[in-house]
């Protein structure tokens, strides 16, 4: 297909483009002509540690292919320094990718304001930063294209990722507004929600699903919105797996109640069935769409409110938040009217966070109290949720009712708006109503009862000029809503969000004043009585409310367009499957309102193949025999493994190398050198992709061991480089209850000469009785026996491994969790997790090279050894060596345990004029 869209003389600035998602949409970008700032700090997937080389390998990848491209180290936090690299480096700022991210998964319960903050700041503020540096730039040249990543979390929320749904949902508002900001500049802003394999995603979803969804399944769709010719802005994507589709808001017609004293909280019972009925339906899209005037004539001019039993609150305990005035202050005094207890909490500050005042909280407190009521005062920031807390607990014991309503306004164009003003209203909508949840939570978890509602905003809903700060944090509180209703519900603790229209101390600095009287904050709490009664069953759901009118909103996402999912996808497809993409009137809409609903569009997309050209045998056959032959020939799609010595010296710590081993471990050494056994680390990623399912038959995952491995260098392994590999089916044997399978791989370097063959031999329990072959073919040193000879060992050898081992060995690319997680190591029976095998292999093989090769690694042809018995790390290793002519044989003992670990082990070591002529 021909690339029709391209990005010549386009700067692209990508964040957290060292791998996954970033590192596709770079390589994507630059393959099309634009010039790439690579962004990545180089910390793991939970935001910890710092490296350059993640942003380096891909610059280096880009350049290789005759691109161009500059790495940058900054945090995006430092997004003026990000924007600062594009500048020197091309000039100019075209397009921007926030994809930048970590996660930091947790329960609620366990979650502490370093997850939360880390969260927002990585995602929230980071994606701010940038795209603030970069808007100056965009608006003078006059064009701009900004992505923003959300989430199936932050659009449905998601068990245990409370942080990473309202950072997530947050951006999604962000986008829209600096969609509106930058219409009249040629600056376009979108959100895509991707479902992607990333070091992100790898860490919560199988590997099977995880294997369909490649980075470049997205790429197409975030190059295709780019692109100048596109105009799409301020809309929100699903994209993975071949699957793309488009989002909008839904919002039912509800219902419109009698602005009178009888508008209670029995009368919202009394309609709920109207309120939530979507049998007739609006699509809003601006805060202007919602005509608020004409719903309050309608609500005068209603009939009497229906009455039912009356909603009361007695013995109950509330908190309304920035209950000093406009809707708090009603909140609060409906509460205490029908029976509850109520904290009024306000700091008594401006409208814009300024100062503080007692009086604001003591003026209504003084109201309830006059009227029968109880209520206590409280003049915490809502960041100090503890101490909002505490003064209910102090006062009356308990807290059933939350009403997260305090907030600021700090109203200003993008372009003027500095970083105290997106900080402030952050810190006061988003982390403030967080904070207070975060205190209340222990509570109603133990009393196994709680009522949430939270305040977002149409501002949220819809995006809108000047208030990209408050339009991020009222839609991010949507986000951390629909989590904590996934997280309460089954506690009996239900969370819902409101979107409400009242005259307050905010509203009245962009309403006129006759608006301002007219939209009674009265007329808004009535809805939150409901809510917040112990007769309510709504969880999760958003509403818009005002002028005596309440409805619900929701999630409507098109039928959208599948690719097959085995054909590379291209941007210039979205482009002609655009109208399809984004058609909400085709009778396919659906309305999603979990992850898992989001994720069955994807699922079932992956059956959407394209025939192949011509169908391969199967090697596995119906009747369950397996036809080894056709199995030999399936082809692996090859794996690239970019290296460099700090990659070479991690191993080496990996497998016990200590500082005094400076030839391999410090990258200065005059002898620089590779340890022989490196050459597992670039195979081992091949492992992950082998189709096991399709070559034999009972095929679990679970069940599969790792038995023997044999690694023959054909030349010393470089101390940095790119190395391809590609496997091989070499050998299926039926062993009656099992199967063994023999998986070659062969490594090239970048002139395409071979640099080691690695055999992996694989036991898989439970897939044996296909009528394969009983015994395998002699493959000289990968099969020999190497039975130790009748005498003591020749040399012995021992090693003390440290308990942290393991942990270190991991960081070379094997993260299987048996090896780090103490529950994924119970489930496999073993009290602690044990030391990779692999690492056990490396241990021996380090002996041998020192003991008979003096260290060099020219010296080792080959080694071959199985793997007997597992090995806890701090256990103590002792090999023991045999010479046999240019064969040293070996085994493992664990000391403390007295078992035998590695057997049938030797290394066949090159004679010196072997290594000359290597050399």
């Amino acid at each position: 297909m021909a690339n029709d869209i391209r990005y010549d003389g386009r700067v692209a600035i990508v964040t957290g483009a060292g791998g996954g998602l970033g590192k596709a949409y770079a390589l994507y970008f630059s393959s099309r002509g634009a010039s790439v700032v690579v962004n990545d700090l180089g910390v793991s997937h939970t935001g910890d540690g710092q490296s350059s080389s993640a942003a380096d390998v891909v610059v280096e990848e880009i350049r290789k292919a005759g691109g161009k491209a500059v790495a940058n180290y900054n945090s995006v936090t430092d997004g003026d320094k990000i924007v600062e690299t594009a500048m020197k480096a091309f000039g100019r700022v075209d397009i921007v990718i926030n994809n930048a991210g970590i996660l930091r998964d947790k329960s609620f319960a366990r979650m502490t304001d370093q997850d939360w903050d880390l969260i927002q700041a990585v995602h929230v503020k980071g994606s701010y930063a940038v795209t603030k540096a970069a808007f100056p730039i965009m608006r003078e040249q006059k064009y701009g294209r900004i992505i923003m990543t959300a989430s199936a979390a932050g659009l449905y929320g998601n068990f245990g990722q409370a942080n990473y749904s309202a950072a997530k949902l947050a951006l999604a508002s962000f986008s829209s507004s600096i969609a509106r900001e930058g219409a009249k500049y040629n600056i376009h802003s979108n959100t895509i929600a991707p479902m992607a394999a990333s070091r992100m995603t790898e860490t919560v979803m199988p590997p099977d699903i995880l294997a369909s969804l490649k980075p470049e399944f997205v790429t197409p769709v975030v190059g295709y919105l780019c692109h100048e010719g596109t105009e799409e802005s301020g809309s929100v994507f699903e994209a993975g797996g071949g699957y793309v589709a488009k989002l909008r808001w839904e919002r039912s017609e509800g219902a419109v109640f009698k602005a009178d004293e009888s508008f209670d909280p029995s009368a919202v019972a009394a309609k709920w069935g109207e309120i939530t009925d979507f049998s007739k339906v609006e699509y809003p899209s601006s805060i202007t769409d919602t005509d608020f005037l004409g719903l309050l004539e309608r609500a005068k001019a209603a009939p009497p409110n229906p009455k039912g039993e009356p909603l009361r609150f007695d013995g109950q305990v509330a908190i309304v938040t920035g209950a000093g005035g406009g809707l708090g202050r009603a909140y609060a005094l409906m509460l205490g009217k029908l029976g509850a207890s109520v904290v009024v909490n306000d700091l008594g500050g401006s409208a814009s966070g300024q100062g503080s005042d007692q009086r604001a909280a003591d003026v209504v407190v003084d109201e309830i109290r006059k009227a029968g009521g109880k209520a206590v005062a409280n003049y915490d920031s809502v960041e100090d949720g503890e101490k909002v807390v505490e003064t209910a607990l102090k006062a009356f014991g308990r807290i059933d009712i939350l009403v997260n309503n305090a907030g600021i306004l700090r109203d200003k164009s993008f372009i003027r708006m500095s970083d105290q003003d997106w900080d402030l209203v952050h810190r006061v909508h988003l982390r403030g109503t967080y904070k207070v949840i975060k205190a209340a939570w222990p509570h109603f978890t133990k009393q196994k009862y709680g009522r949430i509602i939270n305040t977002a905003s149409a501002v949220g809903l819809y995006g809108n000029f000047g208030q990209t700060n408050y339009s991020a944090a009222k839609l991010g509180i949507v986000g951390l809503t629909k989590t904590l209703a996934l997280e309460g519900g089954r506690k009996n603790i239900l969370c819902n969000v409101i979107a409400p229209n009242a005259g307050t101390r905010m509203t009245a600095t962009i309403m006129p004043p006759e608006m301002v009287e007219a939209f009674k904050p009265e007329y808004v709490a009535p809805l939150i009585g409901y809510l917040g009664h112990s007769s309510n069953e709504e969880n999760g759901s958003i509403f818009e409310v005002g002028s005596g009118w309440i409805a619900k909103v929701r999630w409507q996402r098109t039928g959208g367009v599948g690719f097959p999912p085995n054909r590379p996808l291209h941007p210039e497809q979205v482009a002609a499957a655009w109208d399809r993409i984004t058609n909400f009137e085709d009778g396919r809409a659906t309305h999603p309102e979990t992850t898992q609903d989001s994720l069955q569009s994807f699922m079932e997309n992956f059956g959407n193949l394209a025939e192949e050209e011509e169908a391969p045998t199967k090697a596995l056959r119906d009747d369950g025999t397996v036809d080894i032959e056709a199995a030999k020939k399936i082809p692996f799609e090859s794996v690239t493994f970019n290296y460099g010595e700090r990659e070479a010296i991690l191993y080496a710590l990996g497998v016990g190398c200590k500082r005094q081993d400076l030839k391999f471990v410090y990258e200065n050494d005059v002898d620089f050198s590779v340890l022989p056994t490196f050459g597992v680390i670039p195979s081992f990623e091949i492992m992950g992709s082998l189709p096991f399912g399709d070559v034999l038959p009972n095929f679990n995952p679970m069940m599969l061991l790792h038995g023997e491995q044999y690694l023959e260098l054909k030349k010393p392994i470089p101390t940095s480089g790119t190395l391809t590999s590609d496997a091989r089916i070499v050998e299926i044997t039926d062993k009656g209850k099992g199967a063994s399978v023999v998986v070659g791989v062969s490594t090239k370097d970048e002139s395409g000469e071979v640099v080691f063959e690695n055999e992996f031999t694989l036991f898989i329990r439970g897939s044996g009785g296909f009528g394969g072959p009983k015994k395998g073919a002699d493959r000289g040193a990968a099969t020999a026996a190497n039975t130790p000879p009748n005498r003591k060992p020749d040399v012995v050898v021992t090693e003390k491994t440290s308990e942290d081992l393991a942990a270190l060995y991991r960081l070379s690319g094997d993260y299987n969790p048996l090896h780090i997680d103490p529950n994924m190591s119970a489930v496999g029976g073993f009290d602690v997790p044990i030391l990779h095998g692999l690492c056990s292999f490396g241990i021996s093989a380090k002996h041998v090279l020192k003991t008979f090769c003096d260290s060099d690694p020219a010296l080792f042809k080959n080694i071959k050894a199985r793997f007997a018995k597992h090995v806890f790390p701090g256990e103590t290793l002792e090999v023991q060596m045999w010479k046999e002519g240019n064969k040293v044989i070996f085994q493992t003992r664990v000391v403390e345990r007295d078992e035998i670990c590695i057997s049938a082990a030797a290394v066949e070591l090159n004679s010196a004029s072997d290594r000359d002529s290597k050399l």
